[in-house]
């Protein structure tokens, strides 16, 4: 996808999820989609993200807006830690790295002194008819979902 995310269509995809689900992009309620990439289930930062989130979500409900989170980790992963922390939404298993590529959030980091190649912690709003309207990319976790929401609210 290109870097500007003005009003670009997001192209479709599947991936499975949590709760035996598969997520497709297309065919999806007309609602408004926030899809947060984290690069590891039960790390410190990503834990964080996922309960900032989930403290918020009756509030992103309210706004017409559904969350999915989406790192590379498995299924039986996710499921642990949905349920270690309570969250309401589904999260996207990306194994094989395909949605982590579609949205470019593929990078090299520095780790420990070691060059790794993981995710850029990033997000992105697509609205009802699969465009892209906006995008966060190396997101720091604190007050980052305190503006997604006040960015979802005023799309009403």
């Amino acid at each position: 996808m290109p870097e500007s995310p003005s009003m670009t269509v997001v192209p479709d995809f599947s991936a499975p999820m949590t709760g035996g689900q598969n997520f497709q992009l297309s065919g999806r309620a007309a609602r408004h989609t926030v899809l947060f990439f984290y690069p590891k289930d039960n790390t410190p930062g990503c834990t964080t993200e996922n309960m900032a989130f989930r403290d918020l979500y009756p509030r992103f409900v309210e706004a017409g807006v559904d969350i999915f989170g989406v790192s590379r980790d498995t299924l039986r992963s996710h499921e642990g830690f949905k349920a270690k922390l309570g969250l309401p939404f589904e999260l996207i298993s990306d194994t094989d790295e395909a949605v982590c590529l579609l949205f470019g959030v593929m990078k090299l980091k520095q780790m420990y002194g070691k060059t790794v190649r993981g995710i850029e912690r990033s997000t992105f709003v697509i609205d009802a008819e699969g465009k892209l309207v906006k995008e966060w990319r190396g997101v720091k976790v604190a007050a980052h979902v305190d503006e997604v929401l006040e960015f979802v609210a005023r799309l009403k």
